[in-house]
């Protein structure tokens, strides 16, 4: 314990101190304190005096207890803290939607025939992995009936962009919950309509969003709210910000690789920055949205959102087009390059900014220094999960001469265990091909590949989804790939492995950069030869030693460069892109004010070129003589206006 040695100091401060707790507490010597009293009002050397008291003996408080004593008083703040903040949070309430009966056994009997084409006017609902109807054909709507849609959605968005950031987190706060209590049916209803296994879609569709969430409620209001900019030198009296305006009405059009996260990845951001959103679902998973708007809705109303605020279409062609053109503010397509190239064609006529997110071709580059324990597993999820199905999925693997053998045969030891089948069935690693002929697009690049050399280790046959009851392409496994080959240079979009051996980094980086694409891109090494990869690669995203981390950190933007479109969503960037950026200047000093110099008012003097060029010279000068001397010519143009304009340069 610490040694009293007595009461010392100035009679307004009577502080019983011991030797080590001065040292410890850092109190200044009484010495000090007395010394700084006659310059202190009354009123001040009191609040000192029960300031110093009140701290004196807390120290000696605090220094009085045992370890274990201070221990427990601080555990029992902390649950205190903690009881408190659950007691006083807002109470987040419970969405219960359930899904209907015929949404859980689908109809039963009726089966899907491949190869069937699509009517114009519905659109069929069936499971890829068994081929099994989901239910009733859906309408493919029609423009007018789109328009509508934006409209009102326009309604509701007058009311919306007027709420608070505490309403809005509130919002998002309900959607998580939603989320969390119902992974389970979310999940198996994305299985049904997409054919990925549950593992996933747990993955691609739940993970991710609550991420999203999670990062929009600690700092989406920080990156809305005004930020503060220089005025810059003439005007260092004026304040100058930028606000981040709600855009109005976003529309977008977003594929069926993931059918939840595709409409509340838009969804979430969009709403937080106060916009209505109008989000056109892939017809070949329009089923799964009648849930999920059911969901959205609930969700709405359980935050006092308006109703409107979000709407779901369902078509083709001639619905995608009215998103675009109908009247929507902005639009993001996500989605295949050609079909990019015509929702650009179709939005300059009405001048609407457009986000395209387009194919992909991601290079999975393996240095000789790799871990092959940590990158052979991401090299096979990055391959196969979702069956390939994924935007920023692995297509390009570049593995350096040394390690490669070493990396196939691993690659090959798990390949060779990988179960396909129902996306609901146990056990299963690879689901089903959503779209009807993407499996025999897929099988097209194969055979492409071996003809011109390249040899299948595993898969690469091309079964008929009536014999195996559903839309399916095994894991495939290539070797000895190069670039002569189409499924070197093509979004592939399916469960191909395709392995290419490259001897030094630079060539690594040559092979990586040539592709029309550029939207992702995987290295793995030592931490610095990786990066310095990596840094050379044509991508819009570079992921060290992991595969497609980019995407899970949420403050990142996603987007590419070439062929993989332009502009970004998601991260700060895309929390921005749903707002006009709108710049403010106002006075920022009292009483001083812009006022337009007599030189400069109409009619202008004679001076009054002389008069700008002295503060080019004055404000701007590269040298403090040259600033001086623009002062100098200031006062010229004053005193002698006729002489200071004469002159030409």
């Amino acid at each position: 314990r610490a040694r009293p040695v007595g009461t010392r100091g100035s009679p307004l401060f009577p502080i019983r101190v011991t030797h080590d707790s001065m040292a410890k507490t850092k109190v200044p010597p009484p010495s000090t304190l007395a010394a700084m009293l006659p310059a202190l009002p009354p009123q001040a050397v009191a609040i000192l005096d029960r300031t110093v008291s009140l701290g004196s003996a807390a120290c000696a408080w605090i220094l009085a207890q045992e370890k274990a004593t201070l221990a427990a008083y601080a555990g029992a703040a902390i649950l205190a803290y903690v009881l408190l903040s659950v007691l006083l949070s807002p109470r987040v309430p419970r969405v219960d939607v359930r899904l209907t009966e015929e949404e859980k056994r689908g109809v039963p009997g009726k089966k899907w025939k491949p190869g069937t084409k699509f009517p114009a006017d519905r659109i069929p609902c069936y499971d890829p992995g068994t081929l099994d109807v989901l239910g009733p054909d859906m309408k493919a709507m029609t423009r007018d009936e789109v328009v509508a849609k934006i409209e009102k959605a326009r309604a509701a968005q007058e009311q919306w962009k007027h709420s608070s950031f505490k309403q809005r987190r509130f919002l998002l706060k309900v959607i998580a919950r939603f989320i969390l209590d119902n992974q389970d049916d979310i999940c198996r209803v994305s299985a049904r309509d997409s054919g990925k296994p549950l593992v996933d879609a747990a993955f691609g569709e739940i993970l991710v969003t609550l991420e999203k969430i999670k990062w929009l409620l600690r700092e989406g209001e920080r990156w809305l709210k005004p930020e503060r900019r220089s005025a810059g030198l003439m005007m260092f009296y004026k304040s100058a910000r930028v606000e981040y305006r709600p855009a109005g009405v976003m529309g977008a059009i977003v594929p069926w690789n993931y059918p939840f996260h595709n409409v509340f990845n838009p969804l979430l951001a969009n709403l937080f920055a106060g916009n209505a959103l109008v989000v056109k679902v892939s017809e070949h998973a329009s089923w799964s949205s009648l849930y999920y708007g059911r969901a959205i809705e609930a969700c709405l109303e359980a935050a006092g959102a308006p109703k409107d605020l979000v709407q779901i279409v369902h078509g083709y062609a001639e619905a995608g087009n009215a998103v675009v053109t109908g009247g929507a503010d902005k639009v993001v397509f996500v989605g295949s390059t050609g079909v990019g190239r015509a929702v650009m064609r179709a939005a300059a006529d009405t001048l609407t900014p457009v986000v395209l997110e387009l194919g992909g071709k991601d290079p999975f580059v393996v240095l000789d220094d790799a871990d092959l324990s940590q990158c052979v597993p991401m090299a096979l999820r990055g391959a196969f999960q979702s069956c390939g199905q994924n935007c920023a999925g692995a297509e390009r693997f570049y593995v350096q001469e040394k390690v490669h053998d070493a990396f196939v045969k691993r690659v090959m030891l798990a390949a060779n265990q990988l179960r396909q089948g129902w996306a609901l069935s146990p056990g299963v690693d690879c689901g089903a091909m959503c779209m009807p002929n993407q499996a025999a697009y897929v099988h097209a690049l194969v055979e492409d590949a071996v003809e011109k050399g390249a040899k299948v280790l595993r898969g690469g046959e091309l079964p008929d989804p009536q014999k195996v009851g559903g839309q399916f392409y095994p894991p495939t496994v290539l070797v000895d790939v190069d670039h002569s080959m189409r499924i070197m240079r093509e979004e592939v979009f399916g469960p191909v492995l395709a392995i290419v051996k490259f001897k030094t980094d630079d060539e690594a980086v040559t092979l990586a950069n040539d592709c029309a694409f550029g939207l992702g891109s995987n290295v793995f090494g030592s931490t610095r030869r990786a990066l310095k990869v990596g840094n050379a690669l044509n991508a819009g995203m570079t992921t060290v030693n992991d595969f497609c981390a980019t995407y899970m950190a949420q403050s990142l933007p996603f987007g590419g460069v070439k062929e993989s479109g332009f502009d970004r969503f998601a991260g700060i960037e895309g929390l921005r892109g749903c707002c006009h950026v709108k710049s403010v200047v106002v006075d920022g000093i009292p009483f001083i004010r812009t006022d337009i110099p007599p030189p400069l008012q109409y009619p202008v003097k004679p001076n009054a070129f002389a008069f700008c060029k002295s503060l080019c010279h004055m404000f701007f000068g590269l040298g403090f003589a040259e600033k001086i001397a623009g002062l100098g010519m200031l006062a010229k143009a004053f005193v002698a206006p006729a002489d200071s304009n004469a002159k030409r340069d």
